[in-house]
């Protein structure tokens, strides 16, 4: 039973009690696996683009897209601590207790980043910082064993206090004398692929709070110095995501799980909570790609050159997916003509379409494929499977027996169950988080995008609070379970299109490197 205070606390958040009731029965329940069919593929699913169809699909590009308005949405609220996790543990396992003496030799995550140190776009900050605080620089600390210091500098808040920091605002590359925040290199990009015909390019992120003064700064920063280089003029927006979207837990009893002086506890309940910022941007189409996922500009123009090909497969799509729906919509349509566009549905929009369809009235047909086709629409970029971790494009029947193509994440699957773990496994391509999403309907009204989330796909998870053990609750993932009802269309893109940035050392990389 809630009392006064819980309903206070509620108001506060703008949650109903409905809400709370569905998230408690879902935490009681456990995780929803989900019902995998088959991986999609090459041919079936995924769709490979030729050298002649890509030209094709750039060059559509550039003829239609001043009938377009363009945004590219960036996750950007989360923190870099993960990112320099190998580092913590350094500090903690050396900070009192010497380095051995073959350390440098050592295949660790920490040896790497020492002996890479001089590679890194903020190695001159940290030098400089260094020669201040100590007398002495990079190099000079490096010769005399002083690791455990040289990562403080870069963790601490006395020095660039990286571990503390967004990564959106840590430094990712150098260009000659240049270096650029990870920020900046989304500015680079949405004036490469994502600008308006007007000469302007929107650029959205999600931050935190506790950032928000950051980017702000950083933005007013850099905001003239790009729209000087590339003269244009940037539009940018920044929201947080909303305490409306934080779950509850339960304890071991399956009841509410309280705080020690009886409050509700309330979680941040992931990544999948920012279909509501997507939600309430009500653009047209929007380009949609994760923080850390860039490369250096001089390395990543077949990025650019996939992401307009994305784009123009998602508008080619969705024109004649409109002037379908526009005769649906009328009702004066012959059979051949449903035919044609049962066809266009399985073949180009990958919907499942039943056999039993055929024993429908031609009025249950339309209003069938209406539904159907009346839905926001995404291509996502998928690439070759060489081992990275991350979710997968896989054909996934729904409780109501309906198949549809999704992007799974491994959690989503039972890997106990035996067939589904081979179907798991089977997977040839993963998830780099590339999207094209259009978000409007063919009478150009904005969609509810919350009316096309699969609730069933949130997940639960054991953690602990103040030496108690708790369920929590994780949202349905923005690209699976919150899009699940999407029209989804893969297309295969090169493995050099994605270059994420999950540690330190992945900088060392080529694609952020020279």
């Amino acid at each position: 039973m809630l009392n006064q205070k819980d309903l206070s606390q509620l108001q506060q958040r703008q949650i109903s009690e409905s809400q709370i009731d569905k998230q408690i029965s879902r935490l009681r329940k456990g995780t929803h696996y989900i019902t995998a069919v088959k991986p999609a593929t090459i041919g079936d699913g995924i769709i490979r683009l030729d050298d002649d169809s890509l030209n094709e699909l750039l060059r559509k590009f550039d003829e239609d897209r001043q009938y377009y308005h363009f945004t590219k949405f960036v996750p950007a609220s989360g923190a870099a601590s993960r990112m320099f996790k190998d580092l913590f543990s350094f500090v903690e396992k050396y900070e009192n207790t010497p380095t051995p003496a073959d350390f440098l030799d050592s295949d660790t995550p920490a040896a790497k980043f020492i002996n890479g140190i001089e590679k890194f776009a903020f190695y001159g900050q940290l030098d400089e910082m260094a020669t201040k605080k100590y007398n002495l620089g990079i190099k000079q600390l490096k010769n005399a064993n002083r690791y455990v210091d040289i990562v403080k500098l870069v963790l601490a808040n006395d020095g660039l206090n990286y571990g503390n920091s967004p990564k959106a605002l840590i430094k990712f590359h150098k260009y000659g004398d240049e270096t650029r925040l990870a920020l900046e290199e989304h500015f680079v990009e949405a004036a490469e692929y994502a600008q308006n015909d007007d000469k302007t390019a929107c650029l959205h992120f999600t931050v935190s709070p506790e950032h928000k003064a950051l980017f702000t700064a950083q933005i007013e920063r850099l905001k003239p110095i790009y729209e000087s280089r590339y003269g244009i003029k940037y539009h940018i927006s920044m929201s947080e995501q909303k305490p409306s979207t934080d779950t509850v837990a339960i304890d071991d009893n399956g009841e509410l799980f309280r705080e020690k002086d009886g409050r509700i506890l309330f979680r941040p309940g992931g990544h999948g909570a920012l279909i509501e910022n997507l939600n309430d941007l009500g653009e047209e189409i929007v380009f949609i790609k994760n923080i850390d996922n860039i490369a250096k500009e001089n390395l990543a123009q077949n990025s650019f050159k996939y992401k307009k090909a994305l784009a123009s497969c998602l508008m080619q799509l969705q024109q004649k997916t409109f002037e379908y729906l526009e005769m649906l919509d009328e009702g004066n349509i012959s059979n051949e003509e449903l035919n044609e566009v049962i066809a266009f549905a399985k073949k180009e929009l990958m919907i499942n379409i039943p056999d039993f369809i055929d024993t429908y009235s031609e009025i249950e047909k339309i209003d069938y494929l209406y539904n159907k086709l009346n839905r926001p629409m995404r291509v996502c970029g998928m690439v070759k499977n060489e081992g990275e971790p991350g979710g997968g494009p896989y054909w996934i029947k729904n409780s109501n027996d309906e198949v549809s193509l999704q992007i799974v994440e491994s959690s989503q699957f039972n890997h106990n169950d035996a067939k589904q773990e081979e179907i798991f496994k089977a997977a040839t391509h993963f998830n780099p988080v590339d999207l094209v999403c259009g978000c409007r309907n063919y009478k150009g009204e904005n969609f509810n995008l919350n009316d096309y989330v699969d609730e069933e796909t949130g997940f639960v998870s054991n953690k602990s609070k103040d030496g108690r053990e708790l369920k929590a609750l994780e949202l349905p993932g923005l690209w699976n379970g919150a899009m699940a009802d999407w029209i989804t269309v893969f297309v295969e893109v090169p493995i050099e299109t994605f270059n994420p940035v999950k540690t330190v050392n992945d900088l060392l990389k080529k694609m952020h490197q020279d």
